[in-house]
């Protein structure tokens, strides 16, 4: 098991990063908050889970433990794989699930791509107990440098049109202000999306 990775950021877009760990180039996949929170040439550490099947090894990275803890806790759910994990991931801190998951509320689950209304409902049973509010923070842990328009790349990057993903960044701004890190608005931009579009999957 590679319990985490450290290395130069060689690349970081979209989902995606490459860490250069000891002459070696390891991809790994991670929320757009966190590849918008990396600087290509900066050193970063990424706490991560590698999933094995029978045809593929991926590494999927998290700045924070206690991301990865919610989701290895999400992909023990029934019919929640690592891609529809990741996507809530995207969208919700982890003190966003856990408060989903107090508040009994399966619909923060079901804007996740992938996630329809059955598998929202076994999420909140299933994590129920085991996932507490009160122990997660409610800032993202992908606090990054940079402004507007680096989201608004990011989320142009992911599939949506420059229209389309530049109101969704004023809305986002005239919410919550301008002083928010751009994973923040990241993160609140696509909540408010929804499911990627096909062009950005």
């Amino acid at each position: 098991m590679i319990a985490s990775v450290r290395g130069t950021v060689l690349h970081a877009a979209g989902s995606s990063v490459v860490l250069e760990v000891g002459g070696v180039g390891l991809a790994v996949t991670v929320t757009p908050p966190v590849a918008l929170s990396l600087r290509v040439g900066a050193e970063a550490r990424l706490h991560t889970a590698l999933v094995v099947r029978e045809d593929d090894l991926s590494l999927f990275g998290f700045l924070e433990a206690e991301e990865l803890g919610v989701f290895d806790l999400l992909r023990s759910v029934g019919g929640v794989g690592p891609k529809s994990a990741m996507g809530v991931l995207a969208v919700m801190t982890p003190a966003d699930v856990a408060q989903a998951v107090a508040d009994e509320n399966d619909a923060a689950f079901r804007r996740v791509s992938g996630i329809g209304p059955k598998t929202a409902k076994l999420i909140v049973v299933s994590l129920t107990g085991k996932i507490h509010a009160t122990a997660a923070t409610g800032s993202s842990p992908a606090a990054a440098a940079g402004g507007a328009d680096d989201v608004l790349t990011a989320l142009v990057g992911l599939g949506w049109s420059e229209k389309v993903a530049r109101d969704a960044l004023e809305k986002v701004r005239k919410e919550q202000g301008t002083d928010v890190s751009s994973a923040l608005q990241l993160r609140a931009a696509l909540a408010q999306l929804g499911p990627q579009p096909a062009a950005g999957r």
